[in-house]
């Protein structure tokens, strides 16, 4: 079962606001864009340091809305949650040993996304290590290795999850050897997420339900992001928040996100509380180069959420 509910009120804004999107940017096709957003109704049960156990936390209904939230698509660096979330499960469990370069590693994939930070995260989490291509025994037995995420996050037994694919490592360039081998001839191994699957496990992340309180705690410390919009140098590299839905808030509220971008993705997963409004999730995904490239859409979308969620009554 979804662990929120459909509210059609909420879907006549999200279906206002992506009329008024698509009318603003033309080249953001229908099927260019996926959206889930969840509203939190007094009272709020997130952001709480981890005040319900996940017993009672599973057990309050939130509601929200889906828009093409069950398509798979190519996630870009917002599979980094999910490798946040299972090197915790790790490190709890006593599977692996913890380390400075380790804690180094897993700050850098999240607060600068950085792909081979990532790279090591994955390594560990999977037992196996990129490479020349292998012979097929071999090789079988590292694709059962790299699948050990997979299998975590199916072992949950989350609806939102049972499509989802996070069995590959983020590219600045591309794979090579195993590691393209293991893609498939026509990428079809890639990592696939969908909004909704995206918008649990952030939801469980900012429940402190997220394999511990104290895990989720550091989780959302690495997730803070100051909003507000700033001028970015036509060149300048990607800050998580220029950009993407962050730039569309006040500064006066508060963000904690995850981004992820490519020459053909840009997407953002953020839980956002702002001043005199309720607090809300919001996962977009969107496809298209030229959409990829256009710094305004994901801002313009976060402020009319932000106008969209001050509009509801409590």
């Amino acid at each position: 079962m979804v662990f929120f509910r459909q509210d059609e009120s909420l879907g006549q804004l999200v279906n206002q606001i992506l009329a008024t999107t698509r009318q603003q940017f033309p080249t953001l096709a229908k099927n260019q864009i996926a959206l889930t957003w969840i509203v939190y109704d007094p009272p709020v049960i997130v952001n709480t340091g981890g005040a319900l156990s996940a017993q009672e936390f599973w057990q309050y209904p939130v509601r929200g809305f889906s828009y093409r939230g069950v398509e798979k698509i190519y996630p870009a660096s917002i599979v980094k949650l999910f490798y946040l979330v299972a090197i915790y499960e790790w490190l709890g469990k006593e599977m692996i040993s913890d380390s400075p370069e380790l804690q180094r590693a897993i700050q850098d994939s999240i607060v600068d996304s950085s792909n081979d930070a990532t790279s090591l995260i994955v390594d560990i989490l999977t037992g196996t290590t990129s490479g020349p291509e292998l012979p097929l025994s071999p090789f079988e037995t590292w694709k059962q290795q790299r699948n050990i995420v997979n299998r975590y996050f199916q072992s949950l037994g989350w609806e939102e999850l049972e499509s989802i694919n996070v069995n590959q490592k983020p590219w600045n360039e591309g794979a090579y050897g195993r590691e393209k081998a293991f893609l498939g001839k026509n990428l079809q191994n890639r990592n696939m997420l969908t909004t909704e699957a995206v918008s649990r496990l952030l939801h469980s992340i900012i429940g402190g339900v997220a394999v511990s309180r104290e895990s989720s705690i550091k989780m959302m410390q690495m997730l803070t992001r100051r909003p507000g919009k700033k001028k970015l140098k036509p060149n300048q590299e990607e800050d998580q928040v220029q950009g993407f839905l962050g730039a569309g808030l006040p500064k006066q509220a508060k963000l904690w996100s995850k981004a992820g971008w490519t020459s053909q993705t840009r997407h953002d997963a953020a839980y956002i509380e702002v001043p005199n409004a309720k607090p809300y999730i919001l996962i977009v995904f969107t496809e298209g180069v030229e959409n990829a490239k256009n710094r305004e859409i994901l801002p313009f979308i976060s402020d009319a959420f932000v106008a969209a969620v001050k509009s509801l009554a409590d």
